[in-house]
């Protein structure tokens, strides 16, 4: 396997790359993250000092600006995007200036520099609705919205144009779980910040599936993706989930560990996508196997709310990706 010493992390100072880069260095790397630090430049405060460590803050459409910080490394892996669908119908142009025609400069200016190694963060919505029980990876990609559909091109880009890089696309469910920068718009973190704050959880349909992974699997997983042989992982795609639950048992758990005082109010929902994602073949070709459940996440963010790491979570901007968008006039 070609030796990676530095890896350049972009979206790194996000909910998922929060935790992802401080496991990085720990493993030796030299990691450079770039990011536009729109939800606080203090993400990363816990490594701050580590001399392996470059933060960069900056845009990723600026193609002089990746032109000047991609040479010397080894391996990218891209997670910078404006994330999840209501994210990117707020402003579908600038969703697409930043997930798919950014992603394009970013892979040919990648291959054109000497990197080894590109692992695409992509996600289970390209899929769309499906008939079959388990979503694999065999099955055709049929997004539904603007945001998967990009996604999905971003997969065909990649595949087609990767050069002499290794190209691992890998689709994540949705991930849950406690990150310095936090997220507070994905399920299982959302029901649990109403239960622990308001005593109530909403749940809008309940009977659909959704596939969930924790934060401390999906940064392992990505680690890991720097050391397997070229061979196991170049051209491959692979899901990433764990526990898939309906909405309504997701509700409960978070009850039965918050408190049986809170209350599960359920309401009709126009929203009923509903998929159950299979990560057999990433478990039977490479050996990764999530460790993390779904109640490891909801008592890892309530300790959190205890030790006061969450404050005015119902209102602050930051833990929102479409309220920070908006307040910033992110353009």
């Amino acid at each position: 396997m070609k030796s990676i010493t530095t890896v350049l992390v972009t979206g790194g100072a996000g909910y998922v790359g929060a935790v992802l880069v401080p496991k990085l260095l720990r493993e030796g790397y030299r990691v450079k993250v770039l990011d536009l630090y729109m939800y606080g430049e203090d993400v990363l405060d816990e490594v701050k000092d580590d001399p392996k460590l470059e933060q960069i803050q900056g845009d990723l459409r600026d193609r002089t600006l990746l032109k000047d910080c991609i040479p010397g490394c080894d391996a990218v892996i891209h997670l910078a995007c404006i994330s999840n669908d209501p994210s990117f119908e707020l402003d579908p142009e600038l969703g697409k200036s930043i997930n798919y025609d950014a992603f394009l400069a970013l892979v040919d200016i990648c291959r054109d520099s000497g990197v080894k190694r590109f692992i695409y963060a992509s996600s289970s919505s390209v899929y769309g609705i499906k008939e079959e029980e388990e979503v694999t990876e065999d099955l055709p990609l049929e997004p539904l919205t603007d945001y998967s559909k990009y996604k999905a091109l971003c997969e065909d880009y990649l595949w087609k144009n990767k050069g002499e890089m290794v190209a691992l696309t890998v689709r994540p469910a949705t991930v849950c779980g406690y990150s310095p920068r936090l997220r507070l718009d994905l399920t299982v973190n959302i029901l649990t910040n109403h239960a622990v704050n308001n005593k109530r959880i909403k749940v809008f349909g309940g009977e659909q599936q959704r596939p969930n992974i924790h934060i401390e699997d999906v940064t392992d997983l990505y680690v890991k993706s720097l050391e397997w042989p070229d061979e196991s992982i170049n051209g491959k795609v692979y899901n990433a989930g764990y526990q898939n639950h309906t909405v309504r048992e997701i509700a409960n758990v978070v009850r039965r560990i918050v408190g049986e005082d809170v209350d599960i109010v359920t309401t009709l929902t126009d929203d009923n996508r509903s998929y159950r994602v299979n990560s057999d073949k990433i478990k039977r070709e490479l050996g990764f196997a999530p460790r993390h459940t779904i109640e490891e996440a909801v008592h890892d963010l309530l300790a959190a709310f205890r030790q006061g790491k969450i404050p005015n979570s119902m209102e602050d901007e930051r833990y929102f990706n479409i309220k920070m968008m908006q307040a910033i006039h992110l353009r």
